[in-house]
């Protein structure tokens, strides 16, 4: 059995103090869906704005949740560490976004669907290839000129329409679970921060095959 999530970076919260978070450990992946609890929600949250605090032109320090949220409001396009993981329970093999991999991206898999490749991050670097029907991912290894060992992953290609529905839902469950935050937590700014991550993580959009 496939299971397929988009997952999310948790993030490392020592002195994070604006929103009650989840007593995660930093730098792993927690997937994104309507089963999430408000405090998986809080730390989902926290890893955005963090992360697009960096990348902002906004050099003052962030002060409190009202301007951490309108900092994030504020972004050029938000940016989510993290991507689609693929969990393969037959053979226990599990692939992760590398490094620098963005969940805003997770509709470029419907082009593997049309024999395109995907870039899946670095350090790891997950590695992909198409054969008859099929699309074979492992762990580790693009680039290499051979197959890593070890077992891939195999997804049919035909199934890769359905899995990203499936991924679909649970973005949509987590945009909901996000509004019901931010409606406690930052309630001026729930109705903007819903439509800024339902846009740029590509959430709602009907899922059209690449052609």
């Amino acid at each position: 059995m496939l299971i397929v999530d988009a997952v999310l970076e948790t993030p490392d919260t020592v002195g994070f103090s604006f929103w009650p978070v989840a007593d995660l450990p930093p730098y792993q992946f927690m997937a994104l869906s309507g089963r999430m609890s408000p405090l998986e929600v809080g730390s989902a949250l926290a890893v955005l704005a963090d992360y697009n605090s960096r990348t902002s032109d906004e050099d003052r320090p962030l002060t409190d949740a009202g301007e951490a949220i309108r900092r994030l409001l504020e972004t050029d396009k938000v940016i989510a560490p993290g991507g689609l993981r693929v969990h393969d329970t037959r053979t226990d093999v599990t692939v992760r976004p590398g490094c620098c991999c963005g969940l805003e991206d997770w509709r470029e898999w419907l082009g593997v669907a049309d024999g395109q490749t995907l870039w899946l991050g670095h350090d790891p670097s997950p590695r992909l290839e198409h054969a008859a029907g099929v699309v074979r991912l492992w762990p580790d290894g693009a680039g290499a000129r051979q197959a890593p060992s070890g077992p891939p992953i195999e997804i049919l290609t035909g199934d890769l329409p359905g899995i990203l529905h499936t991924v679909q839902e649970g973005l949509r469950g987590f945009l909901c679970l996000t509004e019901q935050w931010a409606t406690r937590h930052v309630p001026a700014l729930a109705p903007a921060l819903a439509a800024r991550l339902d846009d740029d993580l590509a959430i709602s959009a009907p899922l059209r095959h690449a052609t």
